[in-house]
């Protein structure tokens, strides 16, 4: 199987809320409790303990100025504070609902709020933690709390029905937390493998114009450089064999001689990192440019050529595109890793496609992962120890920007197999970013 390049970081990492969005929430739920209660009590003539139920506001209010004030500062909230503030407000719900018909008040569904937003962004144990204090609260609302306030009396609600709606909200607690966690924890791993695809674009593309300017610079020199090595020659000729200056002018044209070689290699076709970023050739010299500059570590990599035979049609000349760079090295570097002996890449063209593939004769890919391969944080080891599918998703993703379609597979005779395909006038499109 495959181990993929890059982990994302180094240990987990720390989380942090920005305290203003923190505060903003807590007042929009201090106002929609005032109100309510005032509404309830005054406005329809519902009778409750009244005073205790606005001390119970006015201590969350306080605790959002205390919040805002302590972190005026500082823009985050750490995870701990975060889970403590929001603990407070489902024991500061507990403490309401309580004096207004505990489990039998509607407004208990309000509870799933702290939930949602500490599955949304603090940790799984803030958020276990609190949906523990929740379930908590809400079995202690079933059995303990206050007639509900209504204009006339209710009969004693049936404990059966008491019962499912404690089940029910248990149930709404346990699957919001862990559904809205989820997909939280997914959208925030794309975000940050996306991340890490935009700074390895970044790297290729200062990488390229590297390149590029080096062999624009070896053109500029030409011409001043061609100067001085026949001043120098001229030199060397004219002045005598034992004269003061004639070693020095040796020197002299020797050194030029030097930074003509130099200046050449640098105009020279693309090799490796170095290459021109504006060169365009046969896909086939891109590939053979991209395998050498992995370096000669793990097996040897063979290249085939393959044009369609009934229609034939001249091989695809490419832009030396970063995207295609990275992405093609990534696969033919795991192939390398994980190959007995031979990383075979083969380049068919004909009029209407492109396609590289790169095989190798190592284990393959594990089952469990094949048909999850391209997504960020795949593990191909049981302790899932860091080494994820990032760089594989990167690698696709990059390709997928250029037109190309990327297919995973094992090969019927052993070893993993990676299909890229390219609509043909996508692939040799010289305007593509």
């Amino acid at each position: 199987m495959w181990k993929w390049n890059r982990p994302l970081a180094r240990g987990a990492p720390q989380i942090r809320v920005r305290s203003h969005t923190l505060v903003a929430i807590r007042w929009v739920g201090v106002a929609g409790q005032g109100v309510t209660l005032l509404i309830v009590y005054y406005g329809l003539g519902y009778v409750f303990p009244i005073v205790p139920a606005i001390a119970a506001v006015i201590a969350s209010a306080a605790l959002n100025l205390f919040v805002l004030l302590r972190h005026w500062a500082r823009p985050h909230i750490g995870d701990r504070d975060a889970t403590l503030y929001l603990g407070f407000d489902i024991l500061q719900l507990g403490v309401l609902l309580y004096l207004t018909g505990g489990i039998l008040n509607p407004f208990l569904v309000l509870i799933l709020a702290p939930i949602v937003v500490s599955a949304t962004v603090l940790s799984s144990a803030s958020t276990v933690i609190l949906s523990l204090l929740a379930i908590g609260s809400v079995t202690l609302l079933a059995f303990r709390h206050l007639p509900l306030p209504t204009p006339h009396p209710m009969a004693q609600p049936d404990p059966v029905f008491v019962f499912a709606l404690w089940i029910a909200m248990i149930l709404a607690i346990g699957f919001t937390a862990g559904y809205v966690y989820r997909v939280a924890r997914e959208q925030r791993r794309m975000q940050d493998a996306l991340a890490e695809a935009q700074a390895a674009l970044a790297r290729e593309h200062q990488v390229s114009a590297v390149g590029a300017i080096a062999a624009a610079a070896a053109h500029e020199l030409g011409t001043p450089l061609a100067t001085i090595s026949v001043v120098a020659k001229e030199l060397v000729r004219d002045l005598p064999k034992d004269g003061e200056w004639a070693e020095d002018a040796e020197l002299l044209l020797s050194q030029a001689e030097r930074c003509r070689d130099i200046l050449a290699e640098l105009s020279a076709r693309p090799r490796g990192d170095t290459g021109e970023a504006f060169y365009k050739g046969p896909i086939s010299l891109l590939v053979e440019a991209v395998s050498e500059s992995r370096g000669m570590a793990g097996a040897s990599v063979r290249i085939v050529r393959e044009a369609d035979t009934e229609s034939p049609a001249a091989e695809p000349r490419v832009m030396r595109r970063p995207e295609i760079v990275h992405g093609i090295g990534n696969f033919i570097s795991n192939a390398r890793q994980f190959a007995e002996s031979e990383v075979l890449v083969t380049i068919y063209w004909d009029s209407e496609t492109c396609r590289i593939t790169v095989q190798d004769d190592g284990p393959g890919f594990a089952p469990s992962v094949l048909s999850r391969l391209g997504e960020p944080y795949v593990s191909t080891r049981r302790d899932a120890d860091g080494h994820m599918g990032l760089g594989v998703f990167i690698a696709q993703t990059l390709l997928e920007r250029t037109g190309a379609r990327v297919e995973f597979d094992n090969r019927v005779d052993g070893g993993a197999e990676v299909v890229v395909t390219w609509p043909r006038h996508r692939l040799e499109q010289e305007d593509q970013i």
